[in-house]
């Protein structure tokens, strides 16, 4: 971080790889993935990678270099380049999700706390006033946002130093899952715990769930989410040092090392845990997989090179304490970045007639009053999902389901909109990738087609797994955000209209 002429911070190049990585790279992606599909997972994310994410990286590149003076991020480039209702409806779709995320990170990151302090989850022990465990971590997810907001409404310096922090917890994290690998591997003569027997071993998945080629498509969907975020720092390139060079710079690097860096985890994992042996078991699932996968490495590490039982037992729950410390920092450096970005890009780009109050104001880089209300918004959503019983529980797990696909949507009207900013000559673009608008429309189909693919899968699998019911709140998501973003945006334009004549 320095200093511009005007005294405002800027970020360097490593602080803005730093806070893409944090925001993008999910280190529990790696054993998930593994769990889902074993080595199977390796060439998804190398297609998802190919086909949406690098090229998507470097659309995001030419965009925040032609509209680096602008503060809306992808409002403002969609806006630009096709039309301000275009904009508003992908903008709007894309930020509600993230509400839903920010509710659960508040609850589910206490989970991550528990890992880090007892190397186990213990959450469902606490209390806390007489509360029980579930409305206990209800205030405490409270308590958690209401820290968030307070502290990133003091500026950016103040989020640029928890997100370096979470980068550099995340990256330690996959070093010593790179070291710990190798030095089993090597303890073990070069034997893998997971064989590779041929090339089948690549596309086929040892988890039996993973068995028919409708659940394999719709793992693409996953490796689409855990490539999801690199759009939140599009907000970035107006604070960020020698926009022009460093902004595409940052981007093109971290896309990278995140696409390489996801591949290799998840082959990592495989030197040291035999899926049947460790992951087959019924107490495995999605949300402590990844402290299983550790846990093992530590005891496999110990182990390989003499040590004793009971010692590598132990070196196993250290390890799952990293592991849980290392999530909780890299946790709260996403949090803090997608606390004000997606929220800021929103508000920035936009009329201020869209917004009721002082909500469209921005002071010194952030949307204070906006953030306060977001805030507001999420504890509403904490205490009702807390204290509201079964049936609370169940509407916000279909309110997961509207966003799962409402927050990769966006993507689409992104990409659709780069054509469009390619042909028009009106708009300056001093960094260019694609040389070509037939380049540009060939990348334009490949990503969107891509993310329509994985979309469809998405909606279509619960309905063929005979659950209906998912299948219709997934398209609801988009169309419910869609009809709000249009009606928002029709009030809008009554007001001015009306202002007008």
């Amino acid at each position: 971080m320095m200093k511009s002429s005007e005294g405002i911070k800027k970020l360097t190049l490593i602080a803005l790889v730093l806070m893409i990585f944090t925001s993008v790279f999910g280190f529990n992606n790696i054993p998930r993935s593994f769990y889902l599909m074993g080595y199977g997972a390796i060439p998804w994310f190398l297609i998802s990678g190919l086909t949406f994410f690098i090229p998507f990286a470097f659309m995001l590149t030419e965009f925040g270099s032609a509209f680096q003076k602008e503060k809306g991020g992808i409002y403002s480039w969609m806006s630009k380049s096709v039309g301000p209702k275009y904009a508003f409806v992908g903008t709007f779709m894309w930020y509600a999700s993230y509400i839903v995320w920010m509710v659960n990170i508040s609850n589910g990151i206490w989970i991550v706390f528990s890992n880090a302090i007892y190397g186990k989850d213990t959450t469902a022990t606490w209390t806390l006033l007489g509360l029980n465990s579930t409305q206990t971590i209800g205030v405490l997810g409270v308590l958690w946002i209401l820290f968030v907001t307070y502290t990133a409404t003091k500026g950016l310096d103040k989020i640029k130093k928890v997100t370096s922090v979470g980068g550099v917890a995340v990256a330690l994290l996959n070093i010593v899952l790179l070291v710990g690998a190798i030095a089993v591997l090597i303890g073990t003569g070069g034997h893998l715990a997971q064989p590779i027997v041929n090339a089948a071993s690549f596309v086929n998945s040892p988890n039996p769930s993973y068995g028919n080629p409708i659940a394999v498509l719709s793992f693409l969907v996953f490796a689409l989410f855990a490539y999801g975020g690199i759009e939140v720092v599009g907000g970035l390139v107006n604070e960020t040092k020698n926009p022009e060079k460093n902004f595409p710079k940052g981007i093109i690097l971290a896309s990278v090392i995140i696409a390489i860096g996801y591949s290799l985890g998840i082959f990592l994992v495989g030197i040291f845990t035999n899926w049947s042996q460790v992951l087959s078991s019924k107490n495995v699932h999605m949300g402590n997989v990844g402290y299983v996968v550790m846990n093992n490495l530590g005891y496999q590490i110990a182990y390989t090179f003499g040590g004793s039982q009971a010692f590598s037992l132990s070196m196993g729950a250290w390890m799952a304490r990293f592991v849980g410390l290392s999530m909780v920092l890299a946790l709260t450096g996403a949090f803090f970045t997608l606390a004000y970005s997606p929220l800021k890009q929103l508000i920035e780009g936009t009329p201020k007639e869209l917004w009721p109050g002082k909500m469209g104001i921005v002071e010194d880089g952030m949307p204070r009053n906006a953030m306060w209300i977001q805030c507001s918004t999420v504890i509403v959503m904490i205490l009702l999902v807390s204290f509201g019983g079964d049936a609370a529980a169940k509407f916000f797990n279909k309110l997961v389901l509207m966003t799962n696909v409402a927050m990769t949507l966006p993507y689409m009207f992104i990409s659709g909109a780069f054509y469009a900013f390619k042909k028009n000559q009106d708009i300056k673009k001093p960094f260019e990738i694609f040389k070509s608008n037939r380049s540009a429309l060939i990348w334009t189909v490949v990503v969107t087609f891509t993310v329509g693919f994985a979309n469809f899968f998405t909606i279509i699998q619960p309905a063929i797994a005979g659950d209906l019911s998912s299948t219709i709140w997934s398209i609801g998501g988009p169309l419910f955000f869609s009809i709000v973003a249009i009606l928002m945006y029709w009030i809008y334009e009554k007001k001015t209209s009306s202002l007008k004549g």
